[in-house]
């Protein structure tokens, strides 16, 4: 008779110490969620594992080598979306998820802070673009300077289209200033971002083609600088959109960007430091 009772009491103190564990375990995962939580409604913001950067495609080269080094700093993830700066600018515009962005210009960067789409502060220059004229490695035609494009050998010449690209624009106004504009329009041709224009060029679509200097890598032909005098300067500027949930994210990395280590990398890539 006493067997029984022993039993049932064993039985009953093990699962009394089974609940105890549980509700031990089930505490601390409260705990530990709740704190997650609470960090994430303190910030008000989601959780900031990776940003979303819209850049313009003269940024292809320097941008990917500034994600990499804010990356390995911080552990927080960029994923870069390349275009025109009119076409990512109208995105915004439309409701686009980007957390920053980073114009080839000035201007579409200032008239989305005046629609209210920025996050107020954070309208900042961060380069100034140096445009040049690229022939290809391999190339046969002689052009030593920019008045050699109206030669006979020279048939086409590739830029961007000047409405939508700032290096474009800057194209253009070259041209014209140099008084070459009416005799070799009708060779220009026209791609939607100078990532296009040097698709051209690279594949024997155009002879020339008018570039970023950042977009020209050693061994790839030759270029001639194009004097800022030609052209209106290429003052290029970012912000922080207003719409983004990771605020302090985009913050850091637009800080990173104007840092003098990010100064440094895009110097490295040929831009020039921003004139205030």
């Amino acid at each position: 008779m006493v067997k029984g009772p022993t039993r049932v009491h064993l039985f009953a103190l093990q699962n009394v110490c089974i609940w105890k564990h549980a509700r031990i375990v089930l505490a601390i995962t409260l705990i530990f969620f709740s704190g997650c939580r609470a960090r994430t409604a303190r910030n008000g913001e989601k959780p900031s594992s990776e940003i979303l950067v819209a850049a313009a495609a003269n940024l292809t080269d320097a941008f990917q080598e500034l994600s990499r080094r804010f990356s390995e700093r911080t552990g927080i993830r960029v994923i870069l979306s390349f275009g025109g700066t009119a076409d990512l600018a109208k995105q915004i515009e439309n409701g686009a998820p980007f957390d920053i962005f980073a114009a080839a210009d000035s201007a579409h960067v200032e008239a989305l802070e005046q629609k209210g789409l920025l996050t107020p502060g954070t309208r900042a220059l961060y380069a100034r673009g140096s445009l040049v004229l690229w022939v290809p490695a391999g190339s046969t035609i002689n052009v030593e300077r920019v008045e050699d494009l109206q030669r006979k050998e020279v048939e086409r010449i590739a830029i961007a289209k000047p409405d939508i690209a700032p290096y474009g624009q800057a194209a253009v106004e070259t041209l014209r200033a140099l008084k070459m504009w009416d005799q070799v329009e009708p060779k220009v041709v026209y791609g939607m971002n100078v990532s296009q224009v040097k698709q051209f060029v690279s594949s024997g679509n155009a002879e020339a083609g008018f570039l970023p200097r950042a977009l020209v890598k050693p061994g790839e032909g030759k270029y001639i600088e194009i004097g800022e005098e030609l052209h209106r300067p290429i003052d290029q500027a970012l912000g922080v959109i207003k719409a983004s949930e990771k605020q302090d994210a985009a913050h850091r990395f637009a800080d990173f960007v104007l840092s003098p280590e990010g100064q440094l990398i895009l110097r490295e890539y040929g831009y020039k430091p921003p004139t205030p």
